[in-house]
């Protein structure tokens, strides 16, 4: 009897996926426009190397934010989007100030850095002190507290995937000052590097001793480790700025193509306006949020309205704090709309391959994503809606775990896409002096402006 249940399930489900195949085969026409449409348009390049080279890097709370959220306004009314308005959103102001590395012995030369989002600053004087070298946490712990007590500990730990390696920036500082270490220097979370420092957020926990904290370039890294391996004294002095300047006022920037039939329903797109406060934030993620205004002005220039409310969304403070994307959901809640789907892009803006999809609160960084059936009705009707991308070979559906900013969303069961890429470079660029608007390659551009343009697009209509 349970055999015969499960069968007759799966049967029911393989209707459903023909039944959305049929209807997703219905967009195909408008599908095309759309793409046609993102592929002819200059429109969103030209938008996104204004905000990448006139208005440039956008650390919350700076003044090139403000300008970028101001800049962005008349941008979705130009595009004749309805009801274009700033959400208040309460941001961090963290400001790096002046900064070196230097090593001193068993020479004299300087040391590539950043120092992490969130640290505090060294002594006036700065800091001068030997170095421990390790290549994760397990030989920092076998080091113990004798060995790593007032040394500055640099952490090499070689780039395995964002998820994996990340947690060296994020928590290495208070796992090194938990055993006494006066301050850390992480080589930089890239598999590539020409000696350029990525920099990036760091957690402090609320139990230990907070010590400065900055990014070295992988070569650097590396040349420090070894001379630790061979035998020899390495001595460095660091000196950093950094400080915190308490709460700024901010916003998120959102526009909509209001529902012809549900209205109150909701179909948000869009990308985070803010950046690290080096570069540009061409890939991360001035690409992402310029590609999603692009995708809501195309379909208003092609005079199309779906049944639901389309709206894009360009959130604030993603980088150092997520702040923008807890607003939103406030804001939404209050105006008691219901949202059927949340899509970000925030993964670089190279070639797309398709959406991840998640139903249900996003994992935690680090840890898998829940089993998303494929024969899921979500899964099949968003695997549907993929065929009709893949004429520009953006039609790839797998289970993911979406993107910070509508985070908040899917913890109240939104489902969630995120727009991924070949992602062939965008680790090279991230958080670095790198990542500016020369690495953008227009046509990949357009084919990711294109990829939400139809994905958001029939999801809003779907019947």
């Amino acid at each position: 009897m349970i055999r015969g249940t499960v069968l007759l399930a799966v049967f029911a489900s393989l209707a459903v996926a023909a039944d959305d195949s049929v209807t997703a085969a219905k967009y195909r026409d408008t599908a095309n426009k759309l793409i046609d449409a993102a592929l002819a348009s200059n429109t969103g390049l030209n938008r996104l190397e204004y905000l990448c080279y006139r208005i440039g890097s956008r650390l919350s709370g700076s003044r090139a934010l403000d300008e970028a959220v101001s800049w962005a306004m008349p941008m979705m009314e130009s595009s004749g989007l309805d009801n274009v308005r700033r959400i208040p959103v309460t941001v961090p102001k963290w400001v790096r100030g002046a900064e070196s590395a230097e090593l001193l012995e068993p020479l004299e030369k300087p040391i590539f850095m950043l120092g992490l989002g969130g640290s505090i600053a060294t002594p006036k004087d700065g800091i001068t002190a030997d170095i421990v070298a390790v290549s994760n946490f397990d030989e920092l712990e076998k080091l113990g507290r004798a060995r790593v007590a007032g040394h500055i500990v640099v952490f090499d730990a070689p780039y395995v995937s964002y998820d994996e390696t990340v947690v060296y920036r994020t928590s290495g500082a208070s796992r090194a000052a938990r055993l006494g270490a006066v301050a850390v220097l992480v080589r930089s979370i890239t598999p590539r590097s020409l000696r350029d420092p990525h920099t990036g957020a760091l957690n402090y926990s609320a139990t230990d001793v907070q010590i400065p904290a900055a990014a070295i370039s992988v070569e650097d890294a590396i040349y420090l480790h070894r001379l630790v391996q061979t035998g020899g004294r390495a001595r460095v002095h660091l000196t950093m700025e950094a400080h915190s300047e308490g709460d700024a006022e901010s916003a998120d920037v959102m526009g909509e193509i209001t529902g012809r039939e549900l209205p109150n329903e909701v179909v948000v797109l869009g990308g985070h306006l803010d950046s690290w406060d080096v570069g540009q934030g061409a890939h991360d993620d001035g690409g992402g949020a310029m590609a999603a205004l692009e995708a809501l002005a195309l379909m208003k220039k092609l005079g199309l309205q779906p049944r639901r409310t389309i709206r894009v969304v360009l959130w604030t403070n993603e980088e150092n704090g997520g702040k923008g994307g807890v607003a939103y959901r406030e804001w939404a809640n209050a105006q008691k709309e219901k949202h059927v789907a949340a899509i970000e892009m925030d993964g670089g803006a190279e070639s797309p391959v398709g959406f991840d999809l998640s139903v249900g609160p996003r994992p935690a960084r680090g840890s898998r994503a829940p089993a998303l059936s494929a024969t899921s009705p979500t899964f099949a009707r968003a695997v549907a809606i993929g065929e009709l991308l893949k004429r520009i070979n953006a039609g790839k559906i797998v289970p993911g775990e979406g993107e910070a900013d509508i985070a908040p969303l899917m913890n109240d069961g939104v489902p969630g896409f995120g727009l991924r890429t070949v992602m062939t470079h965008y680790f090279d660029y991230h958080h670095s002096q790198a990542d500016t608007f020369d690495k953008i390659v227009p046509a990949e551009f357009k084919r990711c402006a294109a990829a939400m343009a139809v994905m958001g697009y029939v999801l809003a209509d779907w019947p």
